[in-house]
């Protein structure tokens, strides 16, 4: 009896959660995404991998950093040591490789853009790999905060830029603490597939499953979804609401 109790208080609890925070979409002055597995289909990292014939052992290194099992910094160092991008071989990789994007991303932005919602992408990717995808979408560059390999005068690996806010773990924390006091937003949405995303400390989190389901995002999440339209539904549906009931109004006023 008292773990059926604690089971429904639990339930009752998540239930107040995710109303919260469906009402915080509604009135988000700001909505930030992850890019990897949430903007993308792909963990670019990942991909990059592959290409440099290293993807089983980096890949293990990405879902242990994902899911917060190691800090992000050293997760980044180990993962880059083992690639050695070359500036050579990293513009072959997006000639050839291009980022995919995720069903519904682009129609979202667009209705957030069509309402005037400032969007920003926070990743621990990479500006050279992320930038193209903003401007596919219509984002700012500005608006992008990633991290930034560094090369040798000879194209060779010389390490990433460790002053970027996220090249290290909580680093997508401090990207939103500088949002809020550089812009004044109120109510930062955060949508992401990550641990990362989750600790980012944003007005309001949701988990996004579309790509991959991390469990510790799964479980711990205030609301989580699985495609990009549930939260165009959320926008549309809110806003088909708002005009029934002024047009009822209106028509009641009229008599």
């Amino acid at each position: 009896m008292t773990k059926d109790l604690k089971d429904t208080a639990s339930s009752t609890q998540r239930s107040k959660q995710e109303e919260s925070t469906r009402q915080l979409w509604l009135n988000a002055d700001c909505v930030c995404f992850d890019v990897d597995s949430t903007v993308c289909v792909e963990e670019a990292i990942d991909e990059l991998a592959k290409f440099q014939q290293v993807g089983a052992l980096v890949e293990a290194i990405t879902r242990n950093a994902m899911g917060g099992n190691m800090s992000f910094r050293q997760a980044l160092q180990t993962r880059l040591n083992l690639i050695q991008p070359t500036s050579e071989r990293l513009e072959q990789f997006l000639e050839n490789y291009p980022s995919q994007l995720t069903d519904g991303i682009s129609e979202l932005i667009n209705l957030l853009h069509e309402r005037q919602i400032p969007v920003h992408l926070i990743t621990g990717g990479f500006h050279s790999i992320v930038d193209p995808v903003a401007k596919q979408l219509n984002i700012p560059l500005k608006n992008v905060f990633a991290n930034r390999l560094l090369f040798h005068t000879d194209g060779s690996y010389a390490g990433f830029d460790e002053n970027e806010m996220t090249s290290d773990s909580g680093g997508k924390g401090r990207v939103i603490e500088y949002l809020k006091t550089k812009y004044n937003y109120q109510r930062i949405i955060m949508i992401g597939d990550g641990a990362t995303d989750m600790e980012a400390n944003a007005d309001g989190f949701i988990g996004f499953g579309g790509n991959v389901v991390r469990e510790k995002v799964r479980d711990n999440a205030p609301w989580f979804v699985n495609s990009f339209y549930q939260l165009i539904d959320q926008l549309r549906n809110n806003t088909i609401d708002s005009i029934s009931q002024t047009n009822s109004d209106d028509q009641h006023v009229d008599k």
